[in-house]
């Protein structure tokens, strides 16, 4: 398991529903199947992932924990234990304007079996209360295709507002932030 924010292993995230904790190597096939889902990726990558570019995402979200001190985690079924997607922070270094390298990028992902039930609030919430103690930043970022409403309603319920609109691989990118509140 990798280190946390003060060298010691990250403490899983209890939800009323989800235990969020993170990756290990034995989740790369859930997460495999989460990114090769087409309904999953359409407003996110708009194409489904191979296995290599899943194993590789796998690695960099373990990464980002020893590298960072800060990452994903994967949210399983407090109750059965089930997979039920990605949620966490991290530095992708993207090739976008403005940049938003500054500040840690939150993201999250459900498997469609998940979809629709309050899932992505409930843990994007976990991790900003999480993130609001443990991140150096005074703010996060999130970035969508402006057409994807579901997540936009998500980050809005946690505070985030829009910023700006960008390019992103060649794509109109909505930007949005989020101010850490002050102690």
């Amino acid at each position: 398991m990798p280190p946390g924010t003060d060298g010691q292993w990250p403490t899983d995230l209890i939800t009323p529903r989800t235990r969020m904790r993170p990756h290990r190597l034995d989740d790369f096939e859930n997460s495999a199947a989460l990114w090769a889902d087409e309904n999953v990726v359409r407003r996110i990558t708009g194409k489904t992932s191979t296995r290599s570019e899943s194993w590789s995402r796998l690695l960099r979200y373990i990464g980002h924990w020893h590298a960072l001190n800060f990452g994903y985690w994967v949210v399983e079924d407090r109750v059965t234990g089930a997979f039920l997607g990605e949620v966490g922070f991290a530095s992708y270094k993207r090739d976008i304007s403005p940049s938003i390298d500054r500040w840690p990028e939150i993201g999250w992902v459900l498997a469609s079996h998940a979809h629709g039930r309050g899932l992505a609030s409930e843990t994007v919430a976990a991790a900003l209360t999480w993130g609001d103690g443990n991140l150096a930043a005074d703010r996060t970022v999130c970035i969508f295709d402006p057409e994807h409403r579901a997540s936009i309603r998500v980050a809005e319920k946690n505070g985030y507002a829009e910023k700006c609109h960008a390019s992103f691989a060649g794509n109109l990118t909505l930007i949005m932030e989020r101010m850490k509140p002050e102690n």
